[in-house]
């Protein structure tokens, strides 16, 4: 119980310092408007095939946890809060609260980019529960990802670009997977028979990256 009091006072001070500043969830909703905006001005009135219309859906997820949650401890470090939860909260804690809170940013991004997507490009979604749940399994492990990696990056001089060039090749089995589910969700087929060896990726990737960030997240919160 002490774990999960500690991760949630975590969670819960994150969630009171981005209703006071919105400052995550301001940029990631400009960006993913900006970009639908963009995306649908260029395409015009041509309609776009379930395939491109699943990557650019995931390409603007995935530019947007890289640009918005990469400050999950960037902004712990700039407060000078890093030494306070280290001496108070194990970093197990810490990171469990981070994910936590990354993954509901995520999940509010992917509805505003799934709704905005549905009536700027007219996405058709033939299977909505396959699509949510592609999305869902894909946020989790790129809020695992996204996590570790801007733990690591926190205390870096130039932290500004490394998140994207480290997040991208990491995340390369994800989007494999999470691209053709969602396609798949989009343009109906044989539905949830046709993916699930892509679910099973989704799943098996997160858990993996998941764990081994419990595993090492001491020895990057301490050193």
């Amino acid at each position: 119980m002490n774990w999960i009091y500690g991760s949630w006072a975590v969670l819960e001070k994150d969630i009171r310092l981005e209703m006071r500043s919105r400052y995550a969830l301001n940029m990631l909703f400009m960006f993913v408007l900006s970009s639908l905006l963009l995306i649908a001005f260029a395409s015009g009135q041509e309609p776009m095939s379930p395939r491109m219309q699943s990557a650019l859906l995931w390409i603007v997820i995935v530019f947007s946890a890289s640009i918005g949650l990469g400050r999950s401890f960037v902004a712990e470090e700039e407060r000078g809060t890093v030494l306070l939860l280290q001496l108070n909260i194990p970093g197990s804690q810490v990171f469990a609260g981070k994910l936590i809170f990354n993954f509901l940013l995520l999940v509010a991004v992917n509805l505003v980019a799934a709704f905005v997507f549905r009536v700027l490009l007219n996405m058709t979604i033939q299977d909505v529960m396959l699509l949510a749940s592609s999305l869902l399994l894909g946020s989790i492990g790129l809020a695992g990802v996204t996590t570790l990696l801007s733990a690591i990056i926190a205390r870096a001089t130039n932290r500004g670009p490394l998140l994207p060039v480290l997040l991208f090749p990491m995340l390369v089995p994800l989007l494999l997977s999470v691209v053709r589910a969602s396609r798949h969700a989009l343009s109906g087929g044989l539905g949830w028979a046709e993916v699930q060896g892509d679910l099973l990726t989704i799943v098996g990737f997160s858990g993996v990256v998941i764990t081994a960030a419990f595993l090492l997240f001491d020895y990057v919160w301490t050193d």
